[in-house]
């Protein structure tokens, strides 16, 4: 088929606005999937735990044939996640298309992801094909809606489709619009070179490495000898074919076409997504010549966590899990350590707590390991003394401080948050934002009810709890999306957990100053409850260096050494007491107090 008949789309949106839904009407309408196949909704939701939450986790391409006034065209599909943790894949889905359907919920309107995966697609100079869904829902306003798209989006409300994905309504005009609007792939210059893309990989146990490729130029068969370009190493390819959604063998991948190379690699590390498959034309380029094709930017984790095995004896197949499923999810990033409560692990990096949530399912569910994720925080750049004068260094631990007198100050990083919210709300939210040490910066009107906050805050007040309280003072109704600003000097401080006069350095934290005494408090009241009583008095503190900023303690056992006294003087009472009171001193100086791993886990654990 000629390349003019090819068209390489997805779909973006705000999660729960239907894209799955449209993208399952999508494949009825093409006849790619009988009705009778189709025993589920959201038939691109492989995963079972996309299904079981109802959220897109992962792209998912999907290859279908339509018949458009005559002519034969290939419609390739990829469906994108919706929620702000999973942005980068849909940045990787946005750099294989050509155009974009923007899906908008007729019940709630444009949200913070809409707007934030609209101006996405526009950097990528996609076409956009506005799609206004739900509108068989008793509680959909279309001409408001539309008009809020006209408004805030610059889309003439005319060019609208309106749809319901779920009833089928009008899904036909959407392909019609996308042979109609989106451009067909540019051919290159030079046919025979051939230039695919590496835009997603799978770990196969059969297969080995399977990479998901978008070709710019050239073709690709089973057989063919090929060059990874950025480890430069050769491969034979063993199989090529596309997505119906599942694998279906073909006999060639042609210029412009979306599908995959099982490659036969067992190290899961020597493809990345983002790589070149590259193969020399009759022109004769030699591979240290050979221009790969721009890739993705390297993305930056905002969270940190401790990822540990339970049994510590699963320290290498946790490993081998994160090396496996970093291919598939190239935004986590991981390095070993080691904890004197938890044993050995890994300091894992993710682009929220959502996507924390769900590498730690998939770690569980997908390769069966029984886990503990400790707290989450963010990381820092330290500016510090050194013999070669200052240096920055970039930390995500607070027992990687320094020493203290050797710091000259303490970036975090700072976030640029917008908040899609009703008008009523604006009191709460603002509130809500200042206490989290935010700076107010915009507000926008969408209609007359809705309105748009723009903040810059620190990541670190927002990554535990700010979400939920966001919906809290919300209803519900709000609705939130983030990127990272810079890094910014702050009056932090390292807080250490003391007990028994000992420090804990699982347990330190960086905070701001004049958050120290209310989380200090918090934390030692909760490990007043969590340590049992030993027989001895232990105190709790929190401490900035050598000052004790909240305290709390554990009373000792009372034994009952007169019990069995019969009678006699009351000297005999005394005497027995005061040596049990010597001895508890010489045990308050000499005894260890033993920290069960549940106090650690419910102090670290998040959610706690």
């Amino acid at each position: 088929m000629s390349i003019d008949n090819i068209r390489n789309f997805c779909i973006i949106a705000h999660i729960d606005h239907g894209k799955s839904t449209l993208a399952d009407r999508f494949l009825e309408v093409t006849k790619t999937l009988e009705k009778r196949e189709m025993k589920h909704g959201q038939m691109l939701d492989t995963m079972e735990l996309e299904q079981e939450r109802g959220i897109t986790i992962k792209l998912q391409p999907v290859r279908m044939n339509w018949n458009y006034k005559g002519k034969d065209y290939i419609l390739n599909l990829i469906d994108t996640p919706g929620h702000v943790d999973f942005y980068y894949e849909v940045s990787r889905s946005l750099a294989a298309c050509e155009g974009a359907i923007l899906v908008v919920d007729a019940t709630q309107g444009i949200e913070a992801q809409t707007l934030a995966n609209c101006y996405m697609a526009l950097e990528h100079n996609l076409a956009i094909i506005p799609v206004l869904n739900k509108i068989d829902l008793p509680s959909a306003d279309v001409p408001r809606r539309a008009k809020e798209i006209e408004s805030t989006l610059g889309i003439p409300a005319d060019e609208i489709i309106l749809v319901s994905a779920k009833e089928g309504t009008n899904v036909e005009k959407v392909l019609e619009r996308v042979v109609e609007c989106v451009p067909s792939p540019k051919p290159s210059s030079d046919k025979d070179e051939l230039k695919a893309l590496i835009f997603d990989s799978v770990y196969d146990a059969y297969k080995g490495v399977v990479a998901y490729v978008r070709l710019k130029s050239g073709s690709v068969k089973c057989g063919d000898k090929v060059f990874l370009l950025n480890n430069k190493k050769e491969i034979e390819v063993l199989e090529v074919g596309y997505f119906k959604p599942k694998y279906q063998v073909a006999d060639m991948l042609r210029p412009g076409e979306v599908g995959y190379i099982v490659t036969g690699l067992k190290d899961v590390r020597e493809s990345r997504v983002g790589d070149t498959v590259w193969r020399a034309s009759a022109s004769g380029v030699t591979i240290e010549k050979a221009q790969p094709l721009e890739g993705y930017k390297i993305v930056k984790p905002f969270v940190f966590a401790g990822i540990y095995c339970t049994d510590t004896d699963e320290y290498p197949l946790l490993r081998d899990a994160l090396e496996k499923l970093q291919l598939n999810d190239s935004a986590i990033s991981f390095v070993p350590e080691q904890s004197g409560a938890l044993g050995y692990g890994f300091r894992c990096g993710f682009l929220g707590l959502l996507h924390m949530d769900i590498v730690q399912e998939r770690l569980e569910r997908e390769y069966n390991l029984s886990l503990i994720a400790t707290a989450p925080s963010v990381s820092y750049i330290v500016i510090a003394d050194s013999r070669d004068g200052l240096v920055e260094k970039f930390i995500s631990r607070p027992s990687d401080l320094p020493d203290p007198s050797t710091i000259h100050d303490i970036k975090e990083p700072w976030v640029k948050v917008e908040i899609l919210t009703p008008k009523d709300c604006i009191g709460g939210i603002m509130t809500l934002c200042s206490d989290k040490r935010g700076v107010s910066k915009n507000m926008q009107y969408i209609d007359e009810n809705r309105i748009i906050l723009t903040f810059e805050l620190p990541l670190a007040s927002i990554v535990v709890d700010f979400y939920d309280q966001l919906k809290s003072i919300s209803s519900g109704y709000a609705s939130m999306n983030y990127e990272l600003l810079d890094y910014r000097v702050g009056d932090l401080v390292k807080l250490d957990i003391l007990i028994a006069g000992e420090k804990v350095d699982a347990l330190s934290l960086i905070v701001h100053r004049k958050d120290a005494f209310y989380v200090g408090s918090e934390l030692v009241k909760k490990l007043k409850d969590l340590i049992p009583k030993h027989q001895f008095v232990i105190p709790l503190q929190a401490a900035i260096g050598g000052k004790i900023v909240a305290r709390e303690t554990i009373s000792a056992f009372r034994k009952d050494v007169t019990g069995y006294l019969y009678g006699g003087d009351v000297s005999r009472k005394k005497k027995l007491l005061e040596k049990q009171k010597k001895g508890k001193k010489r045990m308050k100086m000499m005894g260890k107090v033993e920290l069960p791993q549940e106090a650690f886990l419910a102090v670290l654990k998040k959610g706690k």
